[in-house]
């Protein structure tokens, strides 16, 4: 059995990548979401095991401490991160597995797994992602929106660490789905990727 991909995803607020990402399962069977864990308390809707894993802090330190968390980051006094264990045991089992983190997470799986493909969901260009940004009907504040630019300004500035790149345009949900899954399915092609393979090829 072939062993699945690390699909990093990452995209700036108003790329559309949570709704890529659905599109993406959807129409593939072969991909595994991976769920991260946080020490937040859960919002109204939310359940444990589904939308996060909700721990303490307390726990969240002790794994990590104890190796069991694969990447975390530390945002607005609440720990975020990935369960090392789950995301190994569907990837040894050939599932593709995505993680949805930003660009913080996603330096951090890139130096502990080299093999990981990382990609990032843009917007045709920044003014639509602006215009996305306040065309949500949030009623957020100025200085609300200013921030997301700015964060997602920071974000695109990174794109150069990652593999690939995927344009999310208006309307084009599935189309920029298709190509996350065609990547994958040439990555999984990949001549580095088929060591077992290849030793084994004149031993059959």
């Amino acid at each position: 059995m072939k062993k699945g991909i690390l699909l990093v995803i990452s995209g700036p607020s108003g790329s559309g990548k949570g709704t890529v990402i659905k599109r993406l399962m959807e129409k593939n069977d072969s991909f595994s979401y991976s769920i991260s864990a946080t020490t937040r308390q859960p919002r109204e809707g939310e359940v444990h095991g589904v939308n996060y894993y909700f721990i303490s802090r307390e726990e969240f330190e002790s794994r990590i401490d104890a190796g069991m968390m694969l990447e975390h980051a530390e945002y607005c006094g609440n720990y975020y991160g990935t369960p090392k264990k789950e995301v190994y045991e569907n990837l040894d089992a050939g599932r593709n597995v995505i993680l949805e983190i930003d660009v913080q997470g996603a330096m951090q799986i890139k130096k502990k797994c080299p093999d990981a493909v990382l990609l990032m969901i843009t917007p045709p260009d920044f003014r639509t992602l602006e215009n996305r940004l306040r065309g949500r009907g949030d009623n957020v504040a100025e200085e609300v929106i200013l921030n997301r630019l700015n964060a997602a300004r920071f974000e695109l500035e990174q794109l150069s660490a990652y593999d690939y790149i995927v344009v999310n345009g208006t309307g084009e949900i599935d189309a920029a789905a298709d190509e996350i899954a065609g990547i994958v399915a040439a990555e999984q092609h990949r001549v580095d990727r088929a060591g077992e393979f290849i030793a084994n090829f004149f031993n059959a």
